[in-house]
């Protein structure tokens, strides 16, 4: 039985674009595997890594919808939006395989930084509890068998300490009485020559205001005289 001309083509255009999307499919190449990826060497690297992930997965979703709004262009659209697809898939799964990675080393990176705490604590731990250990140890025994002298009675020294404070008090006594009465006289000194200046000031003051009076009693008698003394003038004539 003949197959119809038409049909044999558009079975023959579908095998070739089958043929195509295998091709294509084929040719392109998948990203490097979570092993395969360079590994980090520190954290700053390992945050860069992930922020030039999430920067990289933004371009990637930009350069699908760039090829998928030129593939409605194409005659075998479905065979060019299947590669956009394939290629969108292997570059974020590239993507992500850098992430894996990259949060794979923070969290080693961080069970190792709290293996090495609790290391240093418990050190510090063992070292402390060592240290108690020896202070409260009882203390070893004397090798000699001679018995320490016996400590001096608390009262007793108690009783000397006092009297020694009692001789040095009886004994500042008369030096302190002697400083006092020093001290009173000179006192009475110093308050007998303030009274003296005083009553010397007060006499000088005196004595210059009876001055200063009895310059202006005689200033006053000068000018009564002069006025006496003046000519007292004639009225002058009617008219």
């Amino acid at each position: 039985m003949n197959t119809h001309p038409i049909l044999r083509a558009r079975a023959a255009g579908l095998a070739l674009a089958a043929a195509l999307s295998l091709g294509a499919c084929a040719s392109v190449a998948p990203g490097p595997t979570a092993d395969a990826v360079e590994p980090s060497t520190s954290l700053a690297q390992a945050d860069a890594r992930l922020t030039a992930v999430a920067v990289e997965r933004t371009a990637i979703e930009a350069r699908y919808a760039e090829r998928e709004a030129l593939c409605y262009e194409k005659f075998f659209v479905n065979h060019c939006l299947d590669e956009a697809k394939e290629r969108r898939r292997v570059a974020l799964a590239a993507q992500r395989n850098i992430e894996i990675e990259a949060e794979r080393f923070k969290r080693r990176s961080k069970v190792e930084e709290r293996d090495r705490e609790m290391a240093a604590a418990e050190a510090a731990y063992q070292a402390e509890e060592a240290q108690l250990a020896a202070e409260s140890a009882p203390p070893k025994p004397r090798e000699t068998s001679e018995l320490p002298p016996p400590k001096p009675s608390a009262t007793a020294a108690r009783v000397a300490r006092r009297d020694a404070r009692a001789a040095q008090e009886a004994a500042r006594a008369p030096l302190e009485a002697a400083e006092a009465a020093e001290n009173a006289r000179a006192f009475e000194d110093r308050k007998r020559r303030a009274e003296q200046k005083q009553r010397d000031v007060a006499e000088r003051v005196a004595e210059r205001e009876a001055k200063a009076a009895a310059r202006r009693a005689e200033e006053e008698q000068a000018k009564a005289k002069r006025a006496q003394q003046q000519p007292v003038p004639a009225p002058a004539p009617k008219r």
